[in-house]
């Protein structure tokens, strides 16, 4: 079974791609579910909990090496403290907002690294991406409606979030040679301490059997998803894979509307429509440069 995920397999990459940002999907559902009487505090910290257990008895056989020979070890706790937090807001904001429109804001996350990317990658950004740049923050524009009537606090959450969301980008390009087992492991560890505080903050709710199973369910899930994650990225090119992202939208609407019955306006389906668009042509544009540069010479035209 193992060797049939390591050998190169369009389809299957496909298919685990789209697996996996469903489980994401349907994750982000349970979490607003649960939200219903659990705290944000409480979902970090079972996220965290759950998460160490797995991910540290891939690391124990190794005991601290793969820790120690890894560099740039602030780096790696600021990424870790930056995705507990994103992963925060995500959840606070759902509290306010339909899951669509919590999704909608976080797909503009790729458009700002690009956006941020000149300064803290040294990376060169032509102006089609500047264009496509334009027009993403166009559809984010258009799915959020800035205005007195729409400023709340879930939106400065999602906004927050995605901004968070964005810079958790730029580090892991920044630490793109680091142990990804090490990285998730600073990851959980920051969401249980994330958890311990916002729980202190917010006080323990009291749950019910179901309530621990069904956060246990969630804290898997997330694991879940990135494991399809990562087994698409090793099935197929990146190029091929990648723009299949995008389908979180969609399992979004579906469950807003099954599960809670949220109705996306108008606005924020042309948001996420544009936001797409341009997160696409962006990521193409960057594949096609990389190809580029690596058969000749790279492009100054960007």
């Amino acid at each position: 079974m193992s060797s049939l995920f390591q050998r190169p397999n369009n389809l299957l990459g496909i298919a685990m791609m789209l697996i996996g940002f469903f489980v994401f999907a349907a994750n982000d559902a349970l979490g607003k579910w649960l939200l219903a009487t659990a705290t944000v505090g409480q979902l970090m910290l079972a996220r965290g909990v759950v998460g160490l257990m797995v991910v540290g008895s891939t690391l124990a056989p190794s005991g601290l090496a793969p820790i120690r020979t890894q560099k740039q070890i602030w780096l790696q706790i600021a990424r870790g403290m930056l995705s507990a937090t994103e992963s925060s807001l995500f959840f606070a904001a759902l509290i306010f907002l339909p899951l669509a429109s919590v999704m909608t804001y976080y797909l503009a996350g790729p458009i700002y690294v690009t956006a941020l990317s000149p300064w803290l990658l040294g990376e060169q950004v032509g102006w089609r991406r500047w264009l496509a740049v334009g027009i993403g923050f166009c559809g984010v524009v258009i799915a959020i409606q800035p205005g007195a009537d729409s400023l709340s606090w879930g939106a400065i959450a999602a906004l927050g979030g995605s901004i968070a969301y964005a810079f958790v980008m730029i580090f892991t390009r920044k630490l793109a040679a680091t142990d990804g087992r090490v990285l998730m492991g600073w990851q959980l560890i920051s969401a249980v301490v994330v958890g311990i505080g916002l729980t202190a903050y917010q006080g323990f709710a009291p749950l019910g059997t179901l309530d621990i199973v069904l956060i246990g369910i969630l804290a898997i899930g997330s694991l879940a998803g990135n494991w399809c994650v990562n087994i698409s990225l090793q099935l197929a090119p990146a190029s091929v894979v990648v723009p299949y992202q995008y389908s979180l939208i969609i399992w979004g609407v579906l469950f807003g509307y099954l599960v809670f019955g949220e109705v996306s306006e108008s606005h924020t389906l042309i948001g996420a429509a544009i936001i797409v668009a341009a997160g696409l042509f962006i990521f193409l544009r960057e594949q096609r440069l990389h190809r580029g540069a690596t058969s000749s010479s790279p492009s100054v035209n960007n």
